[in-house]
């Protein structure tokens, strides 16, 4: 199974890397999102309060990773999904896409960080801490949009439909996202964070697992 992982990760960034236009936009929407806010709040110098800088980076990130991981399954058309079908375990497909979104959206929060640390200041104490959540709300983001994007693949490539399932899952991961952040933030000792890591690690290995034992399901319908 995992050699069909690995083949369909790779076809994932193929396809991404000759639809360049596709991951430009999504890259320019971090980037314009970044800069709108730093006109919007009026930010001189990097003077934004701690709070504010620390709910506005994980609000653009939430929604960045929306508009990546949509069209994991609505992009697919039935032909295509079909030659899935028969050549491929859909414990690997649900698999491949989970991973490869989580990269993308690794990336896109580096990216956002690096953009926000230049136009807004970084006041980031704890940048192991900061960084394990970017790595860890990634994972969560990921796990619960590529699994929502292929129920509203099925429903008829409904984005909204996407939108009103993943929130309530998503809500969850971004509070516990934020407060883990505000903590690196701040520069508190790690252990005060431990039982946040702990809910956060729970809830992404129960969407995982959920995706994993459910997905073959779906996928044969």
């Amino acid at each position: 199974m995992w050699e069909e992982i690995i083949a369909l990760v790779k076809k994932e960034a193929t396809l991404e890397w000759r639809q360049k236009y596709a991951l430009n936009g999504i890259l320019l929407y971090v980037i314009s999102a970044v800069y709108v806010t730093y006109l919007s709040v009026g930010v001189k110098g990097g003077a934004l309060q701690v709070p504010t800088w620390n709910a506005l980076y994980w609000i653009i990130i939430l929604f960045s990773a929306v508009n990546a991981v949509a069209k994991s399954f609505i992009q697919e058309s039935q032909g295509r999904q079909l030659y899935y079908y028969m050549i491929a375990s859909p414990e690997a497909i649900i698999l491949s896409k989970t991973l490869y979104n989580t990269g993308l959206t690794m990336v896109l929060s580096l990216l956002g960080y690096s953009v926000f640390s230049v136009v807004m200041g970084n006041p980031v104490q704890d940048q192991f801490l900061f960084l394990l959540n970017l790595l860890l709300g990634a994972i969560g983001f990921s796990s619960c949009l590529t699994m929502v994007s292929s129920i509203a693949g099925k429903a008829g490539n409904n984005g909204t439909l996407m939108a009103i399932l993943s929130f309530p899952i998503l809500i969850p991961i971004l509070l516990l996202t934020i407060q883990i952040s505000q903590n690196a933030i701040d520069g508190l000792d790690r252990s005060v964070s431990y039982d946040k890591i702990i809910t956060l690690l729970a809830i992404n290995g129960l969407i995982g697992a959920s995706s994993y034992i459910l997905f073959p399901y779906l996928w044969k319908s």
